[in-house]
């Protein structure tokens, strides 16, 4: 792996990073409504009132200079101030992040441990009654929406059987069930991949070698097979993971949990487009962090992409 390559990906990187700064300003831009008007409703504020927070807020000030001053301030690390609340937007932002790493790195796990359960068997088995159902059962979690998931994990497991409970966090407890609904929806993706793969390298000629060195298939399976069907995989769980450290907006909301999910919505329905801003750089960074760190290790374990690179 050169110094050339980690370079170009991390020119790449920070391209990805202006774009979405970038679109995020003019997506929000387009949308109708007058953030000022939004921000005094509950207020009752006079067209007087809401003229004079529209000066505040530099609202009137024509769109290049409001984007160069918005550049300006991502450039000296500076995320704004949140229009509602007066905060700092990375402030408020980092309040909330332990809470959205935490759900989605258990999500993650589940997932991972899941999907990759799943995939194997149903390649090892292929064209039998194993292959069939955990295909079957990876197709269902791929398909069946989050929120109707939440709501028939929360009247199965806690209203019904009192196993856990239904909103809040705190102790491991309130983390299952959000854990267990968005890792099952990411499994379905991880074992389909895992699926597909692993067939396709189990009929590579270097697994027939090594089975015809006297390798156990145990060996041949976990220390050959999977190493060199885990690229996808690691590709396909990087994106999953940058999407849930953007916010897992609808699970969040259903088990009523803080994090950046639940503060996307107020900022969206606010109007409070710093805020909304942030949450989305933040996602972006996410995405860009962890897909070029599994692009790395896949380099590192694929020796024909690190011929490559």
């Amino acid at each position: 792996m050169t110094v050339r390559y980690v370079g170009q990906r991390l020119l790449e990187a920070a391209f990805v990073l202006w774009l979405a700064a970038t679109l995020a300003f003019v997506a929000l831009q387009l949308t109708p409504g007058d953030p000022a008007q939004a921000l005094l409703a509950a207020s009752g504020a006079t067209p007087q009132e809401v003229a004079t927070r529209r000066a505040q807020l530099g609202l009137d000030d024509p769109l290049p200079l409001q984007y160069a001053r918005y550049l300006s301030d991502l450039a000296r690390g500076s995320l704004g101030r949140s229009w509602l609340h007066g905060r700092p937007v990375g402030q408020m932002i980092l309040e909330q992040l332990p809470s959205t790493v935490e759900l989605a790195l258990a999500a993650t796990a589940v997932g991972v441990l899941l999907g990759l359960a799943l995939g194997v068997a149903a390649a090892v088995r292929r064209r039998t009654w194993l292959d069939t159902a955990a295909t079957a059962v990876a197709v269902v979690g791929l398909s069946t929406p989050t929120y109707w998931s939440g709501l028939v994990a929360i009247l199965l497991f806690s209203l019904y059987l009192h196993w856990f409970p239904s909103v809040g966090e705190g102790d491991l407890h309130h983390l299952v069930l959000p854990a267990l609904v968005l890792g099952i929806a990411l499994a379905g993706s991880i074992a389909r991949i895992t699926r597909s793969r692993v067939a396709e390298v189990l009929d590579e000629p270097f697994v027939l070698a090594a089975r015809g060195r006297g390798l156990s298939p145990r060996r041949v399976l976990f220390v050959h097979v999977l190493r060199a069907a885990l690229g996808p995989v690691l590709a396909v769980t990087g994106l999953q993971f940058g999407f849930l450290l953007g916010g897992a907006v609808i699970t969040e909301s259903v088990f009523a949990r803080q994090g950046l999910g639940r503060l996307a919505v107020e900022a969206i329905l606010w109007r409070d487009l710093p805020v909304v801003r942030g949450i989305v750089l933040v996602g972006a960074l996410a995405y860009v962090l962890v897909n070029l760190g599994t692009d790395l290790l896949q380099v590192w374990l694929d020796p024909r992409l690190r011929e490559a690179a």
